[in-house]
């Protein structure tokens, strides 16, 4: 059996120990456009800001390619998929045969038109080792920084350089921070504590257009910049399976066994979509976990064996400054909330479950509110009172606790 995988992130690897789990005898090939060993890419922010290394930030060890029988093509894009040949066409012009093939291609930067960007000489995105690594090159203790975007993109960029420039200004056209994770109320805790750093906000606004280094708002204000940094956002690389004639909304359509609907095409993370449990709805879920957790599931599947990715929930864990936060699942519902001067916990139920949740601060044991988000756990077998107060196996049944600590009687 000949497999391959386009791309090498958390969906490549989780594709690779999935087929082995199952095949350890069939040929795996890994295709990538980077040049580089696999690596976490949420821990660019920590190499700028020097919490982490190039060697600590690799998802895997060195011998994971050997160890696991892969044939590895670093620095070669894909460029077109033949799924009626079974063949991936290289940028070189080469040609990968498949049985079975992955879809692990991620997302793209977004890149909104804005008037005068194209004069701009230093503007950077903030997805990937190469996009670090040239913006760390660029700036200097001086550096007037731009940052367009207040989510989590730019949050994280602003913090892995706020103690290497001389100033950072943050625009976006939300209210507050972080507005596809957040209420108002949590973000205003988030922004408190960033700008204490020094970071500038300028939030219900946007840029109209740049010149001669300076950016003009479309609230008249003017900011002058060194360096811009583009965070608006990011799309679902998703051309190669749309340009074969698969199946695509936002991202690539899968199904619960993470297939496209290509034959013998399979599709994880970023640049796929699945089932949120918290919603019903088809999205796409672009989390570490979730791309990790799909592409096992999809290389397991590839394989001949069985399993259902059917759990999948929008969460995050991120920190900024030392401030650290955990949101998981949905907010439609009927809102718990406790605010205190170091934290902030709001818990979502709705239709007897605990839908999701946003804690700030304090994060410990946020591990049960979020299994019983994505496990869709019955309030009324748990004890929700107590666990309103502080996430606790104590709040469950005797039998449910065992089962949770793997058969330990508690």
């Amino acid at each position: 059996m000949k497999y391959v995988i386009i791309g090498n992130s958390a969906a490549a690897v989780g594709c690779v120990e999935g087929i082995r789990s199952q095949d350890k005898e069939g040929s795996i090939t890994i295709i990538s456009k980077e040049p580089y060993h696999t690596y976490s890419r949420p821990l660019i922010s920590y190499l700028l800001y020097g919490k982490t290394d190039r060697e600590r930030m690799k998802y895997r060890p060195d011998g994971f390619y050997k160890e696991t029988g892969c044939t590895v093509m670093l620095g070669k894009e894909a460029v077109r998929i033949d799924s009626a040949a079974k063949q991936v066409v290289l940028d070189s012009g080469e040609t990968v045969t498949y049985d079975k093939l992955l879809v692990a291609t991620g997302s793209k930067p977004f890149v909104p038109p804005m008037e005068g960007l194209d004069t701009v000489k230093q503007k950077f995105t903030f997805l990937s080792l190469d996009d670090a690594l040239a913006l760390e090159k660029a700036i200097t203790a001086n550096s007037r920084v731009l940052i367009v975007g207040a989510g989590l993109i730019g949050l994280k960029c602003a913090e892995g350089i706020a103690d290497k420039v001389g100033s950072i200004t943050v625009v976006d056209l939300a209210d507050h921070v972080l507005p596809s994770i957040l209420d108002e109320t949590g973000a205003q805790m988030v922004q408190r504590h960033i700008e204490q750093k020094g970071i500038r906000f300028l939030l219900s606004d946007s840029v109209q257009r740049f010149e001669n280094s300076t950016a003009y708002l479309q609230s008249g204000k003017t900011v002058p910049f060194d360096i811009v940094v583009l965070a608006v956002g990011v799309r679902p690389n998703a051309e190669l399976v749309r340009q074969a004639g698969g199946a695509v909304n936002r991202g690539i359509q899968t199904d619960t066994l993470c297939r496209t609907s290509l034959p013998d095409v399979f599709a994880a993370g970023d640049c796929a979509e699945s089932l949120d449990v918290t919603t019903g709805q088809q999205s796409v879920l672009a989390l570490l976990p979730n791309a990790y957790m799909q592409g096992e599931c999809a290389g397991i599947n590839m394989a001949g064996g069985e399993k259902e990715y059917d759990s999948a929930i929008p969460m995050n864990a991120i920190g900024f400054f030392g401030l650290h936060m955990i949101t998981a699942g949905s907010y439609e519902g009927e809102a718990y909330v406790v605010q205190t001067d170091s934290g902030y916990k709001k818990l979502v139920t709705a239709d007897g479950v605990l839908k999701g949740y946003v804690l700030i601060g304090d994060v410990a044991r946020a591990g049960i509110y979020t299994a019983m988000v994505r496990e869709r756990t019955p309030l009324a077998q748990v004890d929700f009172e107590l666990l309103k107060e502080k996430p606790q196996l104590m709040a469950f049944a005797r039998a449910e606790r065992a089962k949770k600590l793997g058969g330990v009687r508690v």
